[in-house]
């Protein structure tokens, strides 16, 4: 069959002259033989989708740790929003819409439990350090299926490790994921906060108001339109000048009355030492780990990075469950 031949023509005659083109890709870590039906980043995208670590991902915080409420934003909603948000802005400006979900869909895949506080708890006591986006990466080429990795292509890859402000992609399509992350966590971040009682909507500064809205579908509209209508034409994934800072400005704001608000925050600390804790346990204790684990430490990877690997790949339930198996002293009955 010539199924993905024929798409990757379709491509070829319909996207934007600076669209990635599935057929220009540079490859892969390890060369395969092609799927006969679905270009690379398709395939990488239904890989990324598969995948354990991104099923993991619905039990991981996003800003609020273990809401009681069934609406509250997971990692998985906020990165499949984030999805959403990639694709509308890609097919408007005719770039490559399977390779802006792939990217988006694997973007947070290595964050830990307990979102950022878990980050900040793995970056403190690990000495080879962590980011996110950079465990996202290496969950993507390393740890999943066990070790043996996705075997995703240059492009997908270079756009989940350059997902975060202080790095640029180096494809327009890697570019408008790293928008569309900002986007989608301003908008629903500010929203879970007004459903928690953190905020309410007539907080939101006046001058900010008047640029983008009052409301997170006004927002939303606004900062798409925005980076189409600037975009468009254009090799390059800009917003204009007074939206982006008007963005820029409601992301401060998040910052100073949600993402370091007490009331919101107030068991970080105890997500924080409950991640540090583990990691010290299992750092004397490797011999608990998954069998894949240990084999990657007995061909040359440091014990700190792989008990990072394992404590990061946690749900925040399985991470809590571990830690009452090892420390909470259980009930003693005789039978």
């Amino acid at each position: 069959m010539k199924i993905r031949e024929d798409l990757e023509k379709r491509e070829q005659e319909t996207l934007s002259p600076y669209a990635t083109l599935s057929m220009n890709s540079k490859g892969r870590q390890r060369p395969e033989e092609l799927c006969d039906i679905r270009p690379c980043f398709q395939r990488d995208r239904d890989r990324i989708l598969y995948s354990k670590s991104f099923r993991r991902l619905k039990d991981k915080t996003q800003v609020f740790l273990t809401p009681d409420g069934d609406h509250y934003r997971t990692r998985m909603t906020h990165t499949l929003e984030v999805a959403q948000n990639a694709r509308t802005i890609a097919r408007a400006l005719r770039l490559n819409e399977d390779l802006a979900e792939a990217i988006a869909l694997g973007h947070d895949i290595g964050h830990t439990p307990f979102g950022h506080a878990g980050e900040r708890a793995l970056r403190q006591v690990c000495p080879y350090g962590f980011k996110h986006n950079e465990q996202s990466l290496r969950t993507l080429d390393l740890l999943e299926k066990e070790g043996q990795g996705l075997n995703l292509t240059w492009e997908v890859r270079d756009g989940v490790l350059n997902h975060e402000m202080e790095t640029v992609p180096h494809t327009l399509e890697g570019k408008i994921v790293r928008l569309s992350d900002k986007i989608a966590y301003i908008r629903h971040d500010m929203e879970d906060a007004i459903r928690g009682g953190i905020l309410k909507e007539g907080d939101l500064p006046q001058k900010i108001g008047r640029l983008i809205g009052y409301t997170n579908s006004e927002w939303l509209d606004t900062f798409i339109h925005d980076i189409v209508e600037t975009s468009y034409g254009k090799n390059e994934i800009t917003m204009s000048e007074p939206i982006y800072k008007a963005m820029m400005d409601l992301r401060e704001f998040m910052f100073r009355s949600v993402y370091t608000n007490p009331v919101a925050k107030g068991e970080e600390g105890k997500a924080i030492d409950l991640v540090k804790t583990l990691y010290a346990y299992y750092l004397e204790h490797v011999n608990l780990l998954p069998g894949y684990l240990q084999e990657l430490m007995e061909n040359g990877e440091p014990r700190g990075r792989i008990v990072c690997d394992y404590i990061s790949a946690m749900t925040d339930r399985f991470a809590i469950a571990r830690y009452e198996e090892i420390y909470i002293p259980k009930s003693w009955n005789v039978y």
